[in-house]
């Protein structure tokens, strides 16, 4: 039997190898750069020696709770410092960081608490009434420690008996933390949004939150000390593992409490902000604020943005800002994005329609992941790459969770067939560029045929006056169901039914245009996400007229 020479004698060891961490990302940037700023929040600011040391005594003040490895550390913390410091300091005692998402009820959040065993709360006092109410439906004892922030001028109290600057300041700032003795160790547990049913809880780890975390840079080409603005709630998804991303170019972490569009603008002014991600309503509330809110902004700014595909409008409004939109799609089970619409060189000299054409498409997979591709998920062979065929969008690599949390099940469905099944359906082109056509369940069948809802939303997006759209299923007595638009105005615009569809008519085959529209403001997630669940259950009590 013969033995491949190149292992013989040649194995891993403490000199060659160490298993892949974000953690080492700060403790980097507060000894090369400790005096460089870090966080700013309000009047306060840090630089990365002093991130660095928050996290150590936030890690040492845990470990005296006797948190560990196998514990879950709770957070109900907006965009603020110390959510900053959890992403680094709970995983450095070898525990588990939830992030809880801040818009969710108390029976939601019990059941995370529970399900996830967690041992310590971190809890904002914004947040603290649905939290006592979650924490009294807990079998378990959780040892409560309160967030008082000085922006925060509301209602709220503390509801435990530790406060966490006092935690800190009780911790070790040179505590000695280690890294993970395997790379594939629990970082983060992050829960679906569980619109049927309980949500499931997705586990993280740290090879793919260190491989996310850098491919972040490389498909945002983003320059060491970036200034970035956090839109993008740092519970949905680790922030797209952004904490660890902004620490690995040592750049600012600019913290916004709340979404408003005159925050952000000044925010931008003020700090100099560079990069910021979000869904596309924020990038909306952006680009439609007033012109007075812009006013005094001169260096370039560069903008992620997830979810629905940007419409021309958004891109091109965009442009004339001098912001820089970069598209991107992915799930929480790939620790965020995961995919890029990585721009052409040529795509420069085409004119905005067919440019936004092009940057609709979800794209190619991340630097740093193996293989995204579109694939018939009963037959587990990929589709043709002529852009028609729909298939479902798979995953595989090292971006990917480690598994569903006590849910063996769910895991394998998941995990079918050596792919992670999205449940996204799409198509993909002769230049391997992919594009969602629609969620499985929000495939509209009309007659027979399938309508994509995400197309007739593209349609709608292109009327100047639609600030937001949505297109879900509603009951027809013949064709079994069609299509139900809702649609949010834009400020100072006016608009008819009368007029939208006519639009419609002018970009869509006549089965595809809505047979009713309503106008009114959209349910959306604390991400921005537009609910469509609560939408289809709305549509049940619309009326379709004939078009």
């Amino acid at each position: 039997m013969s033995t491949n020479q190149f292992d013989i004698g040649l194995d891993k060891n403490a000199a060659n190898f160490a298993a892949l961490t974000p953690l080492g990302f700060i403790e980097r940037a507060g000894t090369v750069y400790p005096d460089r700023l870090a966080i700013v929040h309000g009047n306060f600011r840090a630089t990365w020696r002093q991130a660095y040391e928050r996290a150590r005594r936030l890690a040492s003040a845990l470990t005296r709770q006797g948190i560990g490895p196998g514990d879950t550390v709770a957070v109900m913390l907006p965009n603020t410092p110390p959510m900053v410091d959890v992403h680094f300091g709970v995983p450095m005692t070898g525990a588990v960081l939830n992030t809880l998402n801040t818009r969710l009820d108390a029976e939601s959040l019990a059941f995370m608490l529970e399900h996830g065993r967690a041992r310590l709360v971190i809890v904002d006092r914004e947040f603290s009434n649905v939290m006592r109410q979650a924490l009294a439906r807990c079998t378990q004892q959780v040892t409560v420690v309160d967030v008082d922030d000085p922006l925060y001028e509301g209602p709220g109290e503390r509801i435990g008996n530790i406060d966490y600057e006092d935690f800190l300041a009780g911790g070790d700032p040179a505590f000695a933390w280690a890294p993970p003795g395997d790379e594939w160790n629990a970082i983060g547990l992050n829960y679906t949004s569980g619109t049927t049913g309980n949500p499931k809880g997705v586990v993280v780890h740290h090879r793919g939150a260190y491989l996310n975390a850098v491919s972040n840079v490389m498909v945002w080409s983003m320059p060491r000390h970036a200034v970035y603005l956090w839109t993008l709630p740092m519970f949905h998804c680790n922030g797209w593992c952004f904490p660890w991303t902004v620490a690995a170019q040592a750049g600012v972490n600019v913290c916004l409490r709340k979404v408003e569009a005159g925050a952000i603008w000044d925010a931008i002014r003020e700090h100099g902000v560079t990069h910021y991600c979000g869904a596309p309503i924020v990038h909306s509330l952006i680009l439609n604020a007033p012109a007075e809110m812009k006013a005094g902004i001169a260096h370039k700014v560069h903008a992620m943005v997830a979810g629905a595909a940007p419409p021309a409008s958004m891109i091109e409004g965009m442009e004339q800002m001098g912001f820089d939109l970069l598209h991107v799609y992915g799930l929480t089970e790939v620790f965020g994005p995961a995919v890029v619409c990585d721009k052409q060189a040529a795509w420069e000299q085409l004119d905005i329609v067919e440019r936004a054409r092009l940057n609709a498409r979800q794209g190619v997979r991340y630097n740093l992941a193996e293989a995204v591709t579109v694939i018939d998920p009963a037959t587990m062979q990929p589709v043709p790459a002529d852009g028609e065929t729909i298939g479902e969008i798979m995953f595989r690599g090292n971006i990917t969770m480690k598994g569903y949390l006590k849910n063996e099940q769910a895991t394998r469905e998941a995990f079918a067939g050596g792919w992670f099944h999205s449940g996204d359906l799409g198509v993909i082109y002769p230049d391997g560029y992919i594009k969602i056509k629609d969620r499985s369940k929000d495939i509209i069948i009309s007659g027979g045929e399938n309508i994509s809802s995400i197309e007739v939303e593209d349609v709608l997006y292109r009327h100047p006056a639609v600030l937001a759209a949505a297109v879900v299923a509603m009951p027809h007595p013949r064709w079994g169901e069609t299509p139900c638009a809702f649609v949010e105005v834009k400020p100072g615009a006016t608009l008819t039914e009368q007029d939208l569809m006519a639009h419609c008519k002018q970009h869509l085959a006549g089965f595809k245009v809505p047979r009713a529209i309503v106008f009114s403001e959209l349910p959306k997630t604390s991400t921005g996400k537009i609910q469509k669940f609560e939408l289809r259950q709305r549509a049940g009590s619309v009326s379709a007229i004939d078009v």
